[in-house]
């Protein structure tokens, strides 16, 4: 029996080294999509998630591993939803699609705000997250290239895509900071009608 798999009062010892670390990203996703984002530190983390910074440097580097971290297990989350929900809608509705893929998106963003600030204002402030960001678009894209028009060369299709998700990460980021007061429907129907009429560029 190894260390790690040793009980004691009732988990192992990888359990309680997991647990640990989820403590820490859940209180990293807590500061970091707080209104003000700027106060994470390693300091704030350990006494949000109330264990010493011996854990903390256990489970990461530094604060930006760990802001890091916190980015990619949202885009992880971001892109795994976004897949179901598409998949969910029928194959030949594409107005079914789009509209599934935007709610279900903008539900992620708005429902809790910590995440919606963690994956479009988060980069915009912190460096660590800044080459991460752009990184994250081509993945992004595809998506939405699948959904386009197979009549479109390749490379229409990646430029389109590319512009898009740019367009929406854009109008989401002015809906979360605060600068397009508009209500959730309004801002879903927009984003839908953006969607489905992207065909019209290729037309």
């Amino acid at each position: 029996m190894t260390a790690e798999s040793r009980t004691w009062a009732g988990t192992t010892l990888a359990d309680r080294k997991a647990g640990r670390r989820r403590r820490l990203l859940d209180s990293g996703l807590t500061l970091l999509g707080a209104e003000d984002g700027t106060a994470l530190s390693v300091r704030a983390v350990c006494r949000h998630s109330r264990l010493t910074e011996r854990y903390f440097y256990e489970n990461f580097a530094d604060r930006d591993e760990l802001i890091v971290a916190v980015y990619d297990e949202l885009v992880s989350e971001a892109h795994r939803v976004l897949v179901d929900a598409v998949a969910a809608a029928p194959a030949d509705d594409r107005p079914a699609r789009a509209r599934a893929a935007v709610t279900t998106f903008v539900e992620l963003i708005i429902d809790d705000p910590r995440k919606g600030r963690v994956l479009l204002l988060a980069p915009l402030t912190h460096p660590a997250l800044s080459r991460s960001g752009v990184q994250r678009i081509p993945m992004f894209a595809g998506l939405v290239r699948d959904e386009l028009s197979a009549n479109v060369d390749e490379e229409d299709r990646a430029m389109t895509a590319t512009a898009l998700v740019g367009g929406l990460a854009n109008l989401f980021t002015a809906y979360l900071d605060g600068t397009l007061d508009v209500g959730r429907e309004r801002l879903v129907g927009h984003c839908v009608k953006l969607v489905l009429g992207i065909d019209a560029l290729h037309s």
